[in-house]
């Protein structure tokens, strides 16, 4: 008799700066834990988590880790990825450094460029040359191709990156340069695989960055692997009352375009990594969102030490170009707008005595002052200052927030500081001034894109978002906020629901005249068409791939694109949203077709759950008590409210303002006035008076 194979164990793991968060499938329940993080080496984090998780697993079963990381992301803003060698067309060894010439703050005088993550004397030309229509106009000589190893090695390089003039029209020159270097045995990324696209900066950019990720993240996720798999075949020492789950443990790891990837992938171009988190956090306030009957929303991720905000009309698309760390990154990514703002951002008096707030942070080492361990203020301190944090509610309960030493360890840092305000008013001082530059990020993503917020709703998520949402949302005209199911791990909750996703991409830069050039567009998209299957059945995936085809557009003279789904009606589309993108359009203008996209999907085996088939379990470790009244300030005022506990609301019940909300993961602020309710998908809708 035939056995059936066991249901993999699916968990989801998002790494952030203060809390490593949690989020399983357990019997058809949804379970969720936060342990706080371990920045020296995240993975000790997770194995925690993992070992918290698996001893409530139950019956053995194959485990699938699915995991958002910060590495890449920690490792450019810190300038500690490995040590690489650039070869490129010679002549050009400088572009990385020229750039575009570009000037973020125009009249700074001071303002110092962003270094390159290659010094000069790590790049090396070579003499070789492509037309930009792909012909081959000097190959490399023998001679050169057998010096240049010699030339690298050189160096002491730990990544190479390769990134030739014009490789994405024909990539032969890079082919054979790579193939030159492959007796170094170093890891070596390549410009027209990594990003087979124009604008040279951009992508010489992008296939340093991924070298210079390299080396850093393949040791990251190799050790997290093997953790994983000791845990999950109980071999860890300290793991005594854990059940074995099996040793055919999978990992994969969420892309900053919106879908995960395998193991393998990731460590191969771990440039496509680097808002792994963040891309979570979208995928899950939309899957929530839409199950209460939105489409369009504004997510709202406030966590320890940033906030993420992105905006979502019917459905999720990537970018094509962003910047990280200052520098431009050309993978498709999600269009998240990141400020330092968190809930462990630091306040300061600056040296005219104004109040700053951010962007440094506490992190998870020190932490915030009610913590037990931090000195210096920051906004979850003025949340508890102002009861709107509750010290006996915090993560259900599990950790108790120290009030009287922050109360005692402000008024000291403010006498040290020269100020006369009272706890009350910093507190309330440190609040306005996160709100102002959370605001403008909302603002950015919105009405800098052409949108009107207040067509929208605010999806609040985050250990803080909940905090804050409604004061932001009054301040730009939202009329409803939504707070999750299990804000505090939102975005491991959209990684354990994420599909497969893989991204190509080629520029042909066509002119458009009379008609589309349908026959040689169809062949371009059967080659990358082909290369998607190819590569998904490589890392045995066997369900039906979903294509999505899009293009890059622009007017022939401007610099800029906009990506438009593929039909035949794609010049009447771009033309319509470019007028509705900039208030204008030129009618007769011949348009360039300059980049055509390709996306590969394959569903995740959880999306075959329905809305609510699994059960969401917002109090894993302990659970709060009844409603109870305390004094909270609202705008300067301090005023009776009612504490709710999450789980004892009643579903469609309307209750009123001003409360707060508790909940394992995360605390809501409703301000006075406002309205508030549980629907029957589990999220707590709030309404707010205009």
């Amino acid at each position: 008799m035939r056995r059936s194979l066991p249901t993999p164990f699916y968990i989801a793991v998002d790494t952030g700066g203060t809390f490593t968060d949690c989020v399983w499938l357990e019997q058809g329940r949804l379970r969720m834990l936060k342990v706080f993080s371990t920045p020296a080496d995240p993975s000790q984090a997770i194995a925690q988590a993992l070992d918290l998780a698996i001893r409530k697993a139950g019956v053995p079963r194959p485990l699938t880790l699915l995991h958002g990381t910060t590495v890449g992301t920690n490792t450019l803003l810190q300038r500690r990825g490995a040590r690489v060698a650039l070869v490129t067309t010679a002549g050009f060894e400088s572009a990385v450094e020229i750039g575009r010439q570009a000037r973020p703050k125009l009249y700074d005088f001071f303002f110092e460029r962003i270094e390159p993550l290659v010094p000069s004397d790590l790049r090396f030309g070579v003499e070789e040359r492509t037309s930009s229509e792909g012909g081959i106009l000097t190959a490399p000589s023998s001679e050169a191709l057998a010096q240049l190893p010699e030339r690298v090695a050189h160096a002491d390089p730990e990544a190479i990156a390769i990134s030739l003039l014009f490789s994405f029209a024909n990539a032969a020159n890079e082919r054979s340069v790579a193939s030159a270097l492959s007796s170094l045995n170093l890891p070596v990324s390549v410009s027209h695989e990594i990003l087979p696209e124009f604008r040279e900066y951009e992508r010489t950019s992008t296939v340093v960055m991924n070298a210079y990720l390299q080396p850093v993240m393949q040791s990251y996720l190799e050790r997290l692997a093997s953790r994983t798999n000791d845990l999950a075949a109980g071999r860890n020492a300290k793991n005594t009352g854990a059940k074995r789950i099996t040793s055919a443990t999978r990992v994969f790891v969420m892309q900053s375009s919106g879908g995960i990837t395998s193991l393998p992938a990731a460590v191969r171009e771990p440039v496509r990594t680097v808002l792994s988190g963040p891309a979570g956090g979208e995928v899950g306030a939309a899957v929530m969102a839409r199950r209460s009957g939105f489409e369009r929303i504004i997510s709202f991720d406030m966590g320890g030490t940033s906030t993420d905000v992105a905006l979502v009309d019917g459905e999720i698309r990537p970018g094509s170009q962003s910047e990280i760390a200052g520098l431009p990154i050309g993978v498709p990514m999600l269009d998240i707008h990141t400020v330092g703002a968190g809930g462990g951002s630091l306040a300061r008096f600056d040296a005219a005595g104004a109040l700053r707030v951010g962007p440094e942070s506490a992190g998870a080492d020190p932490g915030p002052i009610c913590y037990g361990r931090g000195l210096r203020p920051t906004v979850t301190d003025a949340n508890l200052i102002l009861g709107r944090l509750q010290a006996q509610r915090f993560l259900g309960g599990d950790f108790v927030l120290d009030l009287q030493r922050t109360r005692q360890v402000i008024k000291e840092w403010l006498l040290q500081q020269g100020s006369r305000l009272t706890l009350p008013q910093f507190a309330a001082g440190v609040v306005r001034v996160i709100n102002a530059t959370m605001e403008k990020a909302i603002r950015v993503v919105s009405i800098e894109r052409g949108y009107d917020p207040r067509e929208f709703a605010l999806v609040a998520f985050g250990g803080a978002g909940g905090l804050h949402a409604c004061e932001l949302a009054q301040a730009l005209g939202i009329p409803r906020v939504i707070v999750p199911a299990m804000p505090g791990a939102l975005s491991a909750f959209g990684i354990l629901f994420s599909d497969v996703v893989k991204d190509y991409s080629r520029t042909v830069l066509w002119r458009v005249t009379g008609g589309l050039p349908v026959e040689r567009m169809e062949k371009e998209f059967s080659t990358l068409r082909t290369r998607t299957e190819r590569d998904f059945r490589s890392e045995g995936w066997r369900g039906g791939i979903r294509l999505s085809r899009t293009v890059d557009l622009r007017y022939r003279g401007q610099g800029y694109e906009l990506n438009i789904p593929y039909s035949r009606g794609l010049i009447a589309d771009f033309e319509r949203e470019h007028r509705r993108r900039y208030g204008y359009g030129y009618d007769g203008r011949e348009v360039e077709l300059v980049t055509l996209r390709l996306r590969g999907t394959v569903r995740s085996p959880l999306r075959r759950l329905k809305a609510n088939s699994a059960e969401l379990d917002a109090r894993p470790i302990g659970s709060s008590g009844p409603a109870q009244k305390c004094l909270v300030s609202f705008n300067g005022r301090e005023g009776p409210t009612t504490v709710y506990s999450r789980d004892k609301l009643r579903i469609e019940r309307k209750y009123p303002g001003p409360a707060i909300v508790t909940e394992y993961s995360a605390t809501t602020i409703v301000p006075p006035g406002a309205r508030f309710w549980l629907d029957r998908s589990a999220n707590l809708m709030i309404g707010l008076s205009k």
